[in-house]
């Protein structure tokens, strides 16, 4: 098992991430005394493990008690721990949103992208769908006319998103952007999920429905 461990933690520190049906990867997401054991390993370091069955890798993060001590005080750090700035993160954000949040509907409901309206009597027995087959691509074109001006224009733009392509958060493949190995790891779905959902998103709605009701008044 030690030289199992060994393996598995030096991939994650040299790589990054490693994909979840990777045979080491697959033992430590089935395998509770490997898991353990690589916990602990992790945690002796100040790291921690990051998986989720939803996300097509793991990958290992500093645990948040050790993020001072690595990153230090500063303008930066007290936003987040990647070095990104204000407009970064947002852009971040917003290819999260646009990614992430259909993918796990189609996960959840256990239905590929473009099969959502066909209806599956024993879909919650799948297993759950990685890769492109529910995460669908963003074209950076669109992407940029929607929100460019609002993300600092044409260079912060491009910019952005090349750093969060070098982050591993984005793939880019002719003029499209697609999920990352890092986009569903290192974002909480769970705390963010409901803030685009209830907040943003809400917000847009709302003035939809204002909009709506306002062109029925003058109708």
């Amino acid at each position: 098992m030690d030289q199992a461990l060994n393996i598995l933690v030096a991939r994650l520190l040299a790589q990054r991430f490693v994909l979840r049906k990777d045979p080491l990867a697959r033992r430590a997401l089935i395998d509770e005394a490997f898991r353990e054991s690589l916990e602990h390993r992790l945690a002796e370091c100040g790291l921690q493990l990051l998986e989720n069955p939803y996300a097509e890798h793991i990958a290992v993060a500093l645990q948040p008690h050790m993020e001072e001590w690595v990153f230090g005080e500063g303008e930066n750090w007290l936003s987040n721990n990647m070095g990104l700035p204000r407009d970064g993160i947002a852009l971040l954000v917003v290819v999260w949103a646009l990614i992430i949040l259909p993918k796990r509907e189609r996960q959840i409901a256990r239905v590929e992208a473009g099969n959502e309206e066909q209806g599956d009597l024993f879909g919650a027995e799948k297993p759950i769908e990685h890769g492109e087959g529910v995460a669908l691509g963003v074209s950076e074109d669109a992407l940029y006319a929607d929100f460019g001006k609002v993300l600092g224009g044409k260079m912060r733009f491009t910019t952005n998103l090349g750093q969060l392509s070098k982050l591993g958060f984005v793939v880019r493949r002719n003029r499209m952007i697609y999920e990352g190995p890092m986009l569903d790891l290192m974002i909480d779905y769970a705390k963010l999920a409901p803030r685009i959902i209830n907040g943003a998103l809400a917000d847009i709605l709302k003035l939809t429905d204002t909009k709506i009701a306002a062109d029925a008044e003058v109708n």
